[in-house]
């Protein structure tokens, strides 16, 4: 900030590859009253593994559905950190950067934004980069996202309600900075589900009630057309067999994140601090090329770790009650949850295995 003598500065993590008509693209959104343009994220390495290929699903429906449906709606849209392009003047007007929060990008997206400011997605600009291809750096990311969430939350909610901002605008804010908590409730509800077997078992007037209950499936569903649409968006052909093919994976993978997710989110609505941790990247592009060797981080069997293992058995533990009680409520959700922290787990030992 104290060198750059421009009017605008673009910000890059380290492995984004921006082309080169990427300023003339972006500078020509800027208005008076626009304070950021925010491009949509490419991935050189997509088709790297399957691990890749599901960041990929779920970063293409973060920015054609989420950030679109927020620029296009008015409301406040987040700076991911990279990508983009800040007019200088707003990061003065919005008090600067600050290291209070683990990503400093939302906090200082919210505070430009409660100042005023209009920030413009361009959907339609791509700036291509590299995605993580280990588990424990995917968990090195997602545990910053979602900690930043809370974390911005607590220190800036209150002044978004105090804002001169659309009542509907502080509603999607509240759905914004709070929508890392899904983590929490999955993780939650996956853990009572055993036990309520047993309590429908034993109570069977209960039952309407525990039918009732199958009124969140139009959440599924909810989930379900968000990510078809986006795959929609990120493919140019053969969109169902990409979509069917991927997005049960998706929602697997998600479903075993629950735990590492979800304890980030406590910890940053709770206040506690962390060390910001840099997503290990190893300039991969290619099916071929090897991470093994590549070491600037040391993967650890950690406790966590050693948690999602135990949560993988005692879904599986799971199966086998609702066999026993015959009770197939909850049996497709119980596979679902032993496939994903089973899968979470063995991609979290796999780098420690190979000695990385």
């Amino acid at each position: 900030m104290e060198r750059a003598k421009g009017e605008f500065i673009a910000i890059f993590d380290s492995d984004f590859l921006p082309h080169t008509d990427f300023l003339k693209r972006t500078i020509s959104q800027f208005s008076d009253e626009i304070g950021l343009v925010q491009t949509k994220w490419g991935h050189l390495n997509r088709d790297y593994s399957l691990l890749t290929r599901l960041q990929a699903f779920g970063l293409d429906a973060h920015f054609s559905i989420e950030q679109s449906g927020r620029s296009h709606a008015g409301s406040f849209i987040n700076f991911n950190g990279t990508g983009g392009v800040w007019r200088k003047a707003t990061i003065i007007d919005a008090g600067g950067w600050s290291a209070d929060t683990l990503t400093e990008d939302l906090d200082l997206s919210y505070r430009a934004q409660i100042k005023g400011w209009k920030f413009e997605f361009l959907e339609d600009c791509v700036a291509p980069a590299e995605l993580p291809v280990i588990m424990p750096a995917i968990k090195s990311q997602q545990y910053r996202w979602n900690k930043w969430a809370a974390e911005t939350a607590k220190k800036n909610l209150g002044k978004v309600f105090g804002a001169r901002v659309k009542l509907s605008n502080k509603l999607h804010a509240v759905f914004h900075l709070f929508n890392s908590s899904v983590f929490v409730c999955l993780l939650l509800a996956s853990i009572l589900s055993i036990p309520m077997l047993y309590i429908k078992d034993a109570n069977p007037e209960l039952s309407l009630l525990f039918d009732l209950g199958s009124v969140f499936l139009i959440g599924f569903f909810s989930i379900a057309f968000f990510y078809w649409v986006a795959s929609k968006n990120s493919v140019s052909r053969d969109t169902a067999k990409y979509y069917f093919k991927i997005f049960p994976m998706f929602l697997i993978v998600s479903m075993g994140l629950s735990l590492h997710n979800g304890l980030a989110v406590i910890e940053g609505l709770l206040g506690f601090k962390s060390p910001f941790i840099r997503t290990p990247k190893f300039n991969i592009t290619d099916k071929g090329e090897s991470w093994q060797g590549n070491v600037y981080i040391k993967p650890k069997f950690t406790l966590l770790t050693f948690l999602e293992g135990v949560l993988c058995l005692y879904f599986l533990a799971g199966i086998a009650v609702g066999i026993h009680l015959h009770d197939w409520g909850s049996f497709i959700f119980h596979i679902m949850l032993a496939m994903g922290f089973g899968s979470v787990f063995y991609h979290s030992v796999k780098p420690i295995k190979y000695g990385l």
